[in-house]
């Protein structure tokens, strides 16, 4: 039985930045459907971001994302009853998406005042290559070198 790859439906750009990259952050960053409280959060932040840096805000927050971009990750392969951890490179949109994700989650767990705040200050340390999203990609390359010899194994 074969299977059918999904087509990929284009993406929309965000109203304020016209960027692809932006809107996704606005949908991944998005709880419980509150698609424009997401947005102010994120425009907040981004103003900030423009304020404390000195640079265009959407340069800052892409080159953030590149910065936090993971270019191999470890996937857990069994064979002959052992299970190896083999390091795998990631294609484009897993790595934006992971990202992403890290970046997000990182403003969450940070301690400060409002979520703007603090989204806005993760950007900023992952556009320095400082901070808790940019220590796991550091973390996921370590473990990825550290089971180099497993590479030969294939999926």
């Amino acid at each position: 039985m074969s299977r059918a790859k999904t087509p990929v439906r284009p993406q929309r750009q965000d109203v304020v930045y016209n960027s692809v990259a932006v809107e996704k952050f606005i949908c991944r960053m998005m709880i419980d459907g509150k698609k424009n409280l997401s947005a102010s959060i994120l425009y907040e932040a981004m103003s900030t971001i423009g304020e404390k840096s000195g640079q265009p805000a959407l340069d800052v927050f892409n080159k953030a994302v590149d910065n936090v971009k993971p270019m191999v990750e470890v996937k857990a392969r069994r064979v002959g009853g052992a299970t190896y951890q083999v390091p795998t490179e990631i294609r484009e949109s897993r790595r934006e998406a992971l990202a992403m994700r890290w970046i997000i989650a990182a403003a969450r767990t940070r301690s400060g005042k409002s979520m703007a705040e603090k989204l806005a200050n993760e950007l900023l340390d992952a556009f320095n290559s400082t901070g808790a999203a940019f220590k796991k990609k550091e973390d996921m390359h370590r473990n990825a070198d550290a089971n180099k010899a497993f590479s030969h194994i294939r999926f």
